[in-house]
């Protein structure tokens, strides 16, 4: 009964702290990829310990070089796919009067009574996601302010965890947890940002070849939505598949593109994707699904994409303690959960 009470106090608190949970979030996890990218620069810099002003200065080094690659990541998105988004949004009433003619054929053929103005309005999903995505820009600044306290701070987290937990046993596993859910978040973020970007790359190169109108927005969305397990691959397939319908001239070009698009999901979704992630996590792949059902019901689309950290995190936790081992076996994909570390 206490468990059952805590879990639907919990869920409140995730539903209405949603304004302040999401931006925090985030900025945990840009500030994580920061640090992932620069303990990453710094292996490339390495130092001998006697050189204590050297090590110093490869470490703020890295630092920088980890920085201007999240910024040149955002400059080449402002300046080569946003265009591409803008002209893209400028075409919508086309593509909507494309997509009319369509469906207007089809009922002809098929003898099927279609009422246009039950088909889905492209123009005011567009407003809606820029009304988002402005309200995302909003939050931003304080996503910036998190993430800034969070770099300030960073070098007191040990300190602070110490005199939480003045015990050395029960400090000894907080740092074994804390180290667990590290080593497995970079090997993951790493492994999935590797798949994402190859699939983005695939995509942009098929759907190029066969001459697809804003192949560098649909390659962004196959990117992103890859972060995001089984909807995001339904996605970034169907949106470049269902525009190729609209404008295509004739029914060989969405065919094409669905299926080059099939196949480089299955090839590196289904195939090279489970393998390097066996190695990383051993979750099944219907707590998977439950999760990110739970998380997007929770956060939406941002929830969706956290949805496999947490997760992880949720994995990891739950296996080192007695009482919630048998979580970590149900999340588990074979009953093999992480070695718990004595008290």
């Amino acid at each position: 009964m206490n468990g059952l009470i805590l879990f639907l106090g919990t869920l409140v608190v995730l539903v209405l702290g949603k304004p302040v949970f999401i931006p925090l979030i985030i900025a945990a996890f840009l500030w994580y990829l920061t640090n992932a990218i620069s303990a990453y620069y710094r292996k490339l810099l390495p130092c001998k310990e006697s050189g204590l002003t050297l090590c110093k200065t490869f470490d703020v080094t890295a630092f920088l070089l980890s920085i201007a690659t999240l910024i040149i990541f955002v400059f080449a998105f402002s300046t080569q796919i946003r265009p591409m988004f803008t002209e893209l949004s400028s075409r919508l009433p086309e593509i909507q009067s494309s997509m009319i003619t369509l469906v207007n054929y089809l009922s002809d053929a098929l003898g099927i009574r279609i009422n246009p103005s039950s088909l889905p309005d492209f123009t005011v999903i567009a407003a809606n996601i820029g009304m988002s995505l402005g309200n995302a820009v909003l939050s931003f600044g304080m996503v910036l302010v998190y993430m800034l306290f969070m770099f300030i701070e960073q070098s007191t987290f040990k300190k602070k965890i110490s005199h939480l937990f003045p015990d050395n046993r029960k400090l000894k596993k907080i740092n074994f947890i804390l180290n667990s859910i590290a080593a497995n978040m970079k090997k993951y973020m790493f492994m999935k940002t590797a798949i994402s970007l190859a699939t983005s790359i695939l995509a942009y190169l098929w759907l190029k070849y066969l001459g697809i109108e804003f192949a560098g927005v649909w390659a962004f969305v196959v990117f992103i939505t890859n972060y995001i397990p089984t909807f995001g691959a339904i996605v970034s397939t169907a949106l470049p598949l269902f525009y190729s319908l609209i404008t295509a001239d004739t029914l060989q070009t969405p065919l094409l593109v669905a299926g080059g698009l099939v196949i480089i999901q299955i090839l590196l979704g289904n195939i090279i994707e489970p393998k390097l992630t066996g190695k990383t996590l051993n979750i099944s792949t219907l707590a998977i699904l439950i999760n990110l059902i739970f998380w997007g019901m929770i956060w939406g689309a941002i929830g969706m994409f956290f949805s496999v950290p947490l997760l992880m995190t949720i994995f990891i936790i739950t296996a080192q303690f007695d009482k919630t081992r048998w979580v970590a076996i149900l999340l588990s994909a074979n009953g093999e959960i992480p070695a718990k570390e004595e008290d």
